[in-house]
């Protein structure tokens, strides 16, 4: 295990923040000039969101939307936490409803992503294939005035193990 010079971590947390602001901003901009539906676009702003969000918490992003051309569905994020992968499924919410966002993962969706990460893991080299899997969900809020104000900091409640690899 390596550890870094006080100096070093606050470097990379200044270059993390800079590029979280740039993509903010080219998202805005892309955003203004988008003909897709609303949803779609909060939803992938808010998986960009979790993205950063993640790596700030020293997860690993592997793959984001990885789809298997057998299943249906796709897999938001995969990262690795230290030894353990896992799997993300993101929701996004413009606005707290009585629901929270985590509450959309019913069973149907986990057995979906359950298959999902069986044929992703299929995939990888032997040696990742005997990693430990967890199922992670990670709610995301976005700010009301995320459109007009692009450094807004949208709200996360991250839930680790959130349903068994059975």
């Amino acid at each position: 295990m390596t550890t870094t010079s006080p100096s070093a971590s606050l470097l990379q947390r200044a270059w993390l923040r800079l590029q979280t602001r740039t993509m903010r901003r080219l998202a805005a901009l892309a955003r203004r000039r988008s003909q897709r539906p609303a949803h779609l676009l909060t939803g992938e702003h808010g998986e960009r969101e979790a993205v950063f969000y993640l790596r700030r918490r020293g997860y690993v992003v592997v793959a984001r939307r990885w789809r298997s051309a057998k299943l249906r569905g796709d897999l938001d994020l995969v990262a690795w936490d230290s030894g353990t992968l896992c799997v993300l499924e993101i929701k996004t919410r413009s606005q707290r409803h009585l629901v929270a966002a985590e509450a959309a993962v019913d069973t149907d969706k986990q057995t979906t992503l359950l298959r999902l990460a069986q044929a992703y893991q299929r995939r990888l080299p032997a040696a990742a294939q005997q990693a430990p899997i967890r199922f992670d969900i990670l709610s995301v809020y976005l700010p009301s005035d995320t459109h007009l104000q692009p450094d807004s900091e949208p709200d996360f409640a991250l839930y680790q193990g959130a349903f068994s690899w059975k």
